[in-house]
């Protein structure tokens, strides 16, 4: 199978990596040449560290590499696919018009999927000539690592699409849940409204972000806390999502204050050096400022 990746950055470069390493030859695509450098360097980094954990052998580390070609053009890179996963902004506008112009350029067999993991799947296909080709694929970060993907049925998707989207998921060897589209669908309402109120534990003062999150690890067995986890996926794609599903479902979704001044103060998380923690190298180094972060 021939997989574009539409956007190189965390999650579609890891997109990238998980089906090159499941045999399938794939073509990311992104605006400019630095990020697509950018995107493979971290695909090689990733690959390397396996190689040091004895997960997979240097043989089929540069296979995985052998099987992934870049490009910045849109045409080129979906002429020839079986399957597009855009994993480009979070902002309805630009999702619909990456599909629009994918549907111009791939072959009519091809899938249209999107990781999109709040916005109406339903809504983004509405531009298409051929919406029934169109479904979610919700990917979790990191992508080579998380072992869950949401299907996520739109309102047009047919059966034979969700069937072969349900099959690709499985081949790349990741459990796929499958819900009908809502906004927010499962996995992301559940996981703000947890996010949302560990922020507001934080913002009164109840606990401190280390003891709020060991709350969760330690207490629940959750791999990573709820601050930690708002960290690595991003202040502001935490906050648009909040934002999108308080328009959809109302107030139980207002989003908390701390989070909305910490995004506008540019402190975004792991990606920007500071979000609920200061981080370098990747690694938590120490916890943000502020009154309750000690």
């Amino acid at each position: 199978m021939q997989v574009t990746v539409l956007g190189a950055g965390t999650m579609g470069h890891g997109i990238a990596q998980v089906a090159a390493m499941a045999g399938n030859q794939v073509i990311i695509r992104d605006l400019e040449a630095p990020i697509l450098t950018s995107g493979v360097e971290s695909i090689e980094s990733n690959l390397k560290g396996g190689v040091d954990r004895n997960k997979l052998t240097a043989e089929e580390m540069a296979a995985t590499l052998d099987r992934i070609q870049t490009t910045t053009d849109l045409a080129t890179a979906v002429s020839t696919a079986d399957l597009v996963i855009e994993a480009v902004p979070e902002q309805m506008a630009v999702k619909q018009e990456t599909f629009t112009a994918v549907e111009e350029s791939a072959p009519k067999s091809a899938i249209l999927a999107s990781n999109t993991s709040s916005l109406s799947v339903t809504e983004i296909a509405s531009v298409l000539a051929n919406p029934e080709r169109a479904i979610g694929l919700h990917f979790f970060n990191p992508v080579h690592i998380m072992g869950l993907v949401e299907v996520v049925v739109a309102e047009q998707t047919s059966t034979e699409t969700e069937s072969q989207a349900i099959g690709f998921v499985e081949s790349i060897e990741k459990e796929p849940i499958v819900v009908r589209d809502s906004a927010g669908f499962a996995s992301s309402r559940l996981g703000v409204t947890l996010g949302a109120e560990a922020i507001r534990i934080l913002e009164t003062g109840v606990a401190g972000p280390k003891d709020i999150d060991n709350a969760m690890t330690i207490g629940y067995g959750h791999p990573m806390g709820p601050l930690e986890l708002t960290d690595v996926v991003g202040l502001d794609v935490r906050l648009d999502i909040l934002e999108y599903l308080q328009t959809e479902f109302g107030d139980r979704f207002r989003p908390p204050q701390l989070l909305k001044q910490k995004v506008r103060a540019g402190k975004y998380g792991k990606k920007s050096g500071e979000g609920f923690y200061v981080w370098e190298d990747g690694e938590i180094v120490g916890v943000s400022g502020g009154r309750f972060d000690e």
